[in-house]
């Protein structure tokens, strides 16, 4: 039996399609207490601490920085076996943040993606857990014009993994779950919620399994610059097929 062609993709978008540099104001925060730490490293320790609050504490990376990060904090001090006062450690990264211009970047290869698989006749929309700053991010990166249909959970009431948002999405869309196919990094929102709805996904981990060791789910990609080669060209309009 041939497998449903997809003509629509969802994207997440907090390491997705954006990102912070923290592994660099961290790093420079260890450098001024005389400790070494490589990127690699830090951006390992923040992966599996990450990872971590994923999967045992759903729901609160979303939530309001001062909420939750002196408790990620020191999880992450302690995956890197460093030891600092947890407040003034907190308030001088808020420091070096300001001073370095701290703030959410686009992953380089994300636009000639988009663009590439816009001119195969896909249509791409976003699904994200995300406050009221989401629409200037993604008119910052030039991401609207590429989107054909943006839902934010706090604009639509409705959070992943629930149904309802998912759901709404497809409403907005004119699409079915099955022809799509979603894109998204933290497992228990985004592959858990697909799931419900009969949605196929593609679950980002740029360190390959580290960090979600338990999980078992194909495919997994380092980035979604491998996306566009992994689906199967197909005769016609520029269709692709899943597989």
């Amino acid at each position: 039996m041939s497998k449903p062609i997809k003509s629509f993709i969802w994207f997440d978008l907090g390491y997705t399609l954006v990102y912070k540099p923290r592994e660099r104001i961290y790093r420079t925060y260890l450098l001024e207490n005389g400790i070494h730490r490589s990127i690699e490293e830090i951006d390992l320790a923040y992966h599996r601490i990450d990872k971590h609050f994923m999967r045992n504490y759903p729901g609160v990376l979303g939530r309001e920085q001062e909420k939750f990060f002196s408790w990620y904090l020191g999880m992450l001090n302690y995956e890197l076996k460093v030891d600092f006062k947890l407040h003034e450690q907190y308030v001088r990264l808020e420091e070096l943040e300001k001073a370095q211009g701290y703030t959410w970047e686009l992953y380089p290869f994300v636009i000639d993606t988009l663009e590439r698989l816009k001119r195969n006749g896909l249509g791409l929309g976003l699904i994200s857990n995300w406050d009221g700053s989401a629409r200037e991010l993604l008119d910052r990166y030039g991401l609207t014009q590429l989107l054909n249909t943006v839902v934010i959970s706090s604009e639509v009431g409705f959070e992943k993994p629930s149904e309802a948002i998912f759901r709404h999405a497809f409403r907005m869309a004119g699409v079915t779950a099955k022809e799509c196919l979603y894109v998204g990094d933290n497992y228990y929102d985004d592959v858990v919620g697909c799931r419900a709805v009969g949605l196929d996904s593609v679950l980002i981990n740029r360190l390959g399994y580290k960090g979600i060791e338990e999980i078992e789910h194909s495919p997994i990609m380092a980035s979604i610059a491998t996306l566009p080669d992994w689906l199967n060209h197909t005769v016609g309009a520029g269709t692709w097929e899943f597989d």
